[in-house]
């Protein structure tokens, strides 16, 4: 698999085999190329104990079976000029998911996107400029997608990733 690919993980359309256990081997390397998805094939082979072959075999099987999805950085969003976050609910029209989450991958800031249980149906993290921005995605672009019966929004005043501990 070509770096590439595996920057990119796999393509939604990608059939992946059935889920296989993973070995604490493989539980450590997830949790190393969690911390630091720039760590070198040799730096995790050293701190998982096995060779670079085996280290380099494990990550692209992790890869290939649609473990590991891609490799990113985790960003400041506050530092990258994006200093409004908020969760917002939808409801939505029943059986349109799908059609929603296209709609929904397309709006700026979209970072996580979450079909749900419970008194609402989708949960979506987005992360704008400022509150004007926020308000103009709220009203002007979700409330037009049709298929979006309400929707609530949640600011977030502090926020931080939670990772794996080294």
């Amino acid at each position: 698999m070509t770096p590439e690919q595996m920057a990119q993980g796999l393509d939604a359309g990608t059939a992946l085999p059935p889920p296989r256990p993973l070995d604490a081997i493989d539980q450590d390397i997830l949790r190393i190329l969690q911390a630091d998805g720039r760590a070198s094939i040799r730096s995790v082979a050293d701190r998982v104990h096995v060779s670079r072959a085996n280290a380099y075999a494990r990550i692209n099987r992790l890869v290939e079976d649609g473990v590991i999805r891609g490799f990113g950085a985790r960003v400041d969003h506050e530092r990258a000029g994006h200093g409004t976050s908020a969760y917002i609910t939808l409801n939505i029209v029943q059986n349109t998911w799908r059609t929603v989450r296209e709609e929904l991958r397309r709006l700026p800031g979209a970072s996580h996107i979450a079909l749900v249980g419970g008194a609402f149906d989708v949960l979506l993290l987005v992360h704008t400029p400022d509150n004007r921005a926020l308000r103009e995605l709220v009203l002007t672009r979700l409330q037009a997608i049709p298929e979006v019966l309400s929707t609530r929004t949640l600011l977030v005043f502090e926020e931080e990733d939670v990772g794996p501990e080294e």
